[in-house]
C-alpha cells in the first residue's frame, strides 16, 4: 500500500465510532475489527484495532485509552459532489458535536462548513469536486504558525516522488513579516494533503490522537523515514514519532501486521512483546521473535 493512512486514537468508543462513520459516508466499509481475547487489558470481545474505508479511502484506528484527545489541528477536508450530499453529511456529523464555521456560502466556497463531531474528530465539508474525496488537513497555529510552507517543503523532500501542487500565500502585514500560507496542496505517495497557517488564538495544536501511518517494505526505508521525520522532533515507542512541527507519524514495516495477526497466537504474542520494547521498529528482531522455537 502506497497511501499514507490516517490513524485514529480512540478511548473505548472505537467500535461505535467506526460503525457511525461507515454508515454516514458513501462507499464505506468496515474491513476488519480485531478484538481483545481472554486475559487482555480490556474486556473480552472489546475492539482493540480497526481498519475501515470512508469514500474508498483507508483509515486505521486503535482503542488506545484516555492519553490523547482529537485536535482540530488535524482535520479532514471532504469534497462533496452535490448540495444534498453536503447537507446530509453535515446533519450527521454536527449532531452532538461542535460547529466551528456554519455551513453556508463563504467568500471561498459556495457551500462550506467546519464541524467537530461527537467523537471529537473535525471535518471540513466543501461543495466541490477534487482528485481525492477526503484530504488530511494540517492547520499550523500557535507555536508552528507561519511554518506551514516549511512543513510542506520538508515533507515533499522527505518522500520520494512527492509533489507540491499549490501554494497560495497571504500578504505580509508589515515589512519583514513572514507571509503565511493561505492554502497548500501537496501529495505524499498516493495521498493528497492540504495545509494552511492560522494566526488566530486557538487553544489546540497537533498531538498523537491522529497520526500518519507510513508503511515500509525494508529496514533501510524504516531507518530513513524514522531519522528524517524525527529530526528536531521527538522519537517515541513502537514506531511512533513527532516531527519538528508537532505532527505525529508511525513508521511501520508491512511485515509487522502479518506477524501480529498470524494464525499462531504464541508467535504473535512474542512479536507483540518484542515490538513493545522498540522505539524504531527492527524488522529482523521481529522476525526472530516470531521464528523462536
Amino acid at each position: 500500500m502506497r497511501n499514507i493512512v490516517p490513524f485514529l486514537w480512540f478511548d473505548d468508543n472505537i467500535e461505535e465510532a467506526i460503525k457511525f462513520y461507515t454508515a454516514v459516508f458513501n462507499n464505506s466499509e468496515i474491513v476488519h475489527l480485531h478484538r481483545y481475547g481472554e486475559g487482555g487489558p480490556k474486556p473480552n470481545g472489546t475492539v482493540m484495532t480497526g481498519t475501515f474505508k470512508l469514500c474508498g479511502q483507508d483509515f486505521y484506528a486503535l482503542n488506545g485509552g484516555p492519553m490523547f484527545t482529537f485536535s482540530p489541528a488535524l482535520s479532514f477536508f471532504v469534497n462533496c459532489d452535490t448540495p444534498e450530499e453536503t447537507d446530509t453529511l453535515w446533519s450527521s456529523l454536527a449532531e452532538g458535536g461542535k460547529v466551528f464555521m456554519d455551513l453556508g456560502k463563504h467568500s471561498f466556497s459556495e457551500k462550506y462548513g467546519w464541524v467537530q463531531d461527537k467523537f471529537g474528530i473535525s471535518w471540513q465539508l466543501n461543495l466541490g469536486s477534487g482528485k481525492q474525496k477526503i484530504n488530511p488537513f494540517l492547520l499550523f497555529t500557535g507555536k508552528p504558525f507561519a511554518r506551514a510552507e516549511d512543513a510542506v517543503v520538508f515533507y515533499t523532500a522527505t518522500f520520494p516522488d512527492a509533489t507540491i501542487l499549490e501554494l497560495v500565500h497571504t500578504k505580509a502585514d508589515t515589512a519583514g513579516d513572514k507571509r503565511s500560507l493561505q492554502r497548500g496542496v501537496f501529495q505524499l505517495r498516493d495521498t493528497l494533503f492540504m495545509a494552511m497557517d492560522s494566526g488566530e488564538s486557538h487553544d489546540f495544536s497537533f498531538n498523537p490522537a491522529i497520526s500518519l501511518f507510513v508503511t515500509c517494505e525494508t529496514q533501510d526505508e524504516v531507518d530513513r523515514f524514522w531519522e528524517t521525520l524525527s529530526e528536531g522532533g521527538e522519537k517515541s515507542r513502537c514506531g511512533w514519532l513527532q516531527d519538528k512541527f508537532g505532527v505525529s507519524w508511525q513508521i511501520i514495516p508491512s511485515l509487522l501486521g502479518k506477524l501480529l495477526y498470524s494464525s499462531d497466537p504464541l508467535r504473535s504474542g512474542r512479536v507483540m512483546q518484542a515490538m513493545m520494547q522498540m522505539g524504531k521498529i527492527d524488522i529482523r528482531a521481529l522476525q526472530n521473535a516470531y521464528d523462536q522455537p
